[in-house]
């Protein structure tokens, strides 16, 4: 590695011995740096017009390279909006998953970081992000965008040495207030039921007595119900991205793939639709084994009145109406069922890992950060066992 002064020939003047002038003196940079690259021994340069920062970048080169931290000064160049372009396809997501995170990406982060060269962005242009974005989006998203795809996708560039360190170092994000979901109440879940056309109304109660999310149930076949042993089982879902028809993919984790106990109530509106609405397989693509997919007739529970499987944009326009007939908040969806549903069992004296077992999330921790508020009682459960175990008194000890 040197610095050279492109002003100057290293020859000097035989009588004053001064350095002879170079033909690009006064014109363009004047300091060079020369190194060479580790990764691929190829020469390289930069100019500077100071010779401190020549001085600078030269012994942070030289610094780099002995510590195994080189990044290509060129590699950064590339602007975040291609960058991330090119992260996202490298991605092994679900292509749910994958379109989520191509929307995430051209929404919220092109807009304000898209035309900046990845290697400028600094931690201060992450929190004009933040500060950009708090007016557009709520805290919680805001927290998933940031730790979901943008603190991945700087990691990414770390790691692809595209950049020497990430930004996201040092950044507040606002503060997410607890959730409080609308628990509906028995009546309200029937009177939804009834709003509903015929055909759909088992719908509710499968959400609500077994806790499905809509694609298990969009994606339930007649086979996986057993009115003997009163069970209903998780097979797949039925997913729906742009350009293509909805098709059958895999449940959204391992421990979503479950059965479920089947209550009276469940099982009697599901035997009456199964009995009134006959249906023919549906040639689908069942994508269940990425690594095998096929076309098969799928024998779906739930259909369209043609006989198709139901696109999630059908189905707002089948379910606003009876949400607002039932006297329910606005925006209320499956999800608030199968809050109802986990609400059902906590509030019935369930453990945290019967529950668990019965929604299909991966790890009992997920289930408390849900629905720790939940729980009935808790301070006073609490006090009770130590009470319990120490022994209760009336006498209260004071403090010396």
């Amino acid at each position: 590695m040197a610095v050279d002064d492109l002003w100057y020939l290293r020859k000097r003047d035989s009588v004053t011995g001064e350095r002879l002038r170079s033909k690009r003196h006064g014109r363009g940079k004047r300091w060079r740096v020369r190194w060479v690259d580790p990764d691929t021994g190829q020469a390289r340069t930069e100019l500077f017009e100071r010779r401190a920062d020549a001085d600078r970048h030269d012994a942070n080169m030289h610094a780099d390279i002995s510590r195994g931290q080189y990044v290509d000064p060129r590699a950064g160049r590339l602007t975040f909006k291609d960058y991330a372009d090119q992260w996202r396809q490298t991605l092994l997501h679900r292509p749910s998953t994958a379109e989520r995170t191509e929307r995430v990406i051209r929404r919220h982060l092109v807009p304000v970081l898209g035309e900046l060269p990845i290697a400028q962005i600094r931690s201060s242009h992450i929190r004009g992000w933040v500060k950009d974005r708090v007016a557009k989006l709520a805290p919680s998203t805001l927290t998933v965008v940031y730790f979901g795809t943008l603190v991945p996708l700087f990691n990414a560039a770390v790691a692809d040495k595209r950049i020497g360190t990430s930004p996201c170092v040092g950044i507040r994000l606002p503060e997410i207030e607890d959730a409080q979901y609308y628990i509906a109440r028995p009546e309200e879940v029937h009177a939804l039921h009834d709003a509903l056309p015929e055909r759909y109304r088992p719908i509710v109660y499968l959400a609500a007595g077994c806790g499905w999310r809509g694609g298990e149930i969009f994606g339930l076949e007649r086979d996986a119900i057993d009115f003997d042993a009163m069970e209903v089982e998780v097979r797949h879902q039925l997913t729906v991205v742009s350009g293509r028809t909805p098709y059958l993919a895999p449940p959204k984790t391992k421990t979503s793939r479950r059965a479920n106990e089947l209550p009276t109530l469940v099982a009697n509106s599901l035997r009456g639709h199964l009995e009134t609405f006959r249906s023919l397989p549906e040639e689908i693509d069942d994508e269940t084994d990425p690594r095998r997919p096929i076309r098969r007739p799928a024998n779906l529970v739930f259909t369209r009145g043609d006989g198709r499987p139901i696109h999630r944009a059908d189905w707002s326009y089948i379910w606003r109406p009876a949400v607002k007939a039932a006297g329910l908040p606005e925006g209320f969806g499956l999800r608030d069922l199968r809050h109802y549903f986990a609400t059902v069992l906590i509030f019935g004296g369930a453990n945290v890992k019967t529950v668990q077992l019965a929604m299909g999330h991966t790890t009992p921790a997920v289930t408390l950060n849900t629905y720790v508020g939940y729980w009935p009682d808790a301070v006073d459960q609490t006090r009770t066992l130590v009470d319990s175990a120490l022994g209760c008194t009336d006498v209260v000890p004071t403090g010396t």
